[in-house]
């Protein structure tokens, strides 16, 4: 542990974690937190020893000139503090980093210090997974928790997924172990146009924060820049009629996966989201997590010009279902 400056005397503290690499598709979650950590000003108060966690072969330092003197940037997982003003103000605990290479268990714990020190009452793990999710339909973002009365209590499922995971999976899990109420997160990001970023994807994940922890999250240009991302993939699968049909065809099983949940009640629920919203004024190398827990990359290929587009993936057949169980078009959030 390098700690840089005196840990704070906290409010009602909330960790909120996100980690590039395998749990971090389109950049969305370790963006999300980026946002979270820009808008309210956060203090870096502490850093984890990079020679304990990376191999710098994977992930390597990157060289700077400062003031015309060069310097070293090692990859490592950042602790700052914003404070969030209101009625009832209250702390959170930013954790940035990059998925660790080794002594997964040591890094969990090394957290968990800190998460027991500065009396953190909830962690809140964000991530985003590959899925066949269409991109002109609203984010699917999954709340999952290990506890059973947590998860009754804040609207969650409970996890049953079985299968690889990463630094999100086991960071719940040693929450789970040492009494830590613990959360995640999942945007399901469209396999199709998977490269970063995804400020449709962040945005979702941050809108749903919102509703976890009851606070309001100054957006800026998030809303702005995500219709203009759905605008630019509109005009990208326009272009190739294949893709064009793929994409309508993820829609049509979205939207049958979701007819019997439009009901008064989950009416009733998203216009008071909105209604609250409203009166409130105001990358990665390597594959991503999918929704059966495999690892996807970037359907991508060069078009005319030299613009990357999203190249034809295979179609599912109909009612095919994944490995999850699940019809294609849902998503399964890994932990």
């Amino acid at each position: 542990m390098i700690e840089l400056e005196g840990v704070p005397e906290l409010i009602d503290p909330v960790m909120v974690a996100a980690f590039e690499g395998w749990n971090d598709a389109g950049d969305a979650a370790s963006t999300a937190v980026a946002h979270l950590d820009r808008e309210w000003k956060g203090e870096v108060f502490a850093a984890l020893d990079a020679e304990d966690y990376y191999d710098f072969q994977v992930n390597r330092p990157t060289v700077f000139v400062d003031g015309g003197v060069r310097k070293i940037t090692w990859p490592t997982t950042r602790l700052s503090v914003v404070r969030v003003g209101g009625e009832k103000p209250r702390d959170l605990v930013l954790v940035r980093g990059i998925e660790p290479s080794m002594r997964w268990r040591s890094f969990c714990n090394e957290l968990l210090g800190f998460a027991h020190e500065l009396g953190v009452e909830l962690v809140v793990i964000l991530g985003a997974l590959l899925g066949d999710t269409p991109h002109t339909r609203p984010v699917p973002v999954s709340g999952t928790t290990s506890d059973t009365d947590l998860a009754r209590r804040m609207d969650l499922e409970e996890s049953k997924y079985e299968g690889p995971t990463g630094i999100v999976g086991v960071l719940q899990e040693a929450c789970t172990h040492a009494g830590v109420p613990a959360v995640s997160l999942w945007a399901a990001v469209p396999h199709y146009v998977s490269q970063p970023p995804n400020p449709k994807a962040t945005l979702a994940l941050l809108n749903r924060l919102e509703d976890l922890l009851d606070l309001r999250i100054p957006l800026g240009e998030l809303p702005e820049d995500a219709r203009a991302w759905q605008v630019g993939v509109d005009q990208l699968a326009a272009e190739d009629s294949e893709v064009a049909e793929y994409v309508q065809t993820l829609e049509e099983a979205r939207d049958t996966a979701e007819l019997p949940e439009a009901s008064g009640e989950a009416i009733a629920r998203e216009f008071e989201r909105y209604l609250r919203r409203r009166d409130g004024g105001g990358p990665s190398s390597g594959g991503h997590a999918t929704a059966d827990g495999g690892e996807g990359g970037s359907y991508q290929r060069e078009g005319p010009g030299g613009r990357t587009r999203s190249s034809k993936p295979p179609k599912p057949e109909a009612g095919e279902t994944n490995e999850t169980g699940k019809t294609d078009g849902e998503d399964s959030p890994e932990e």
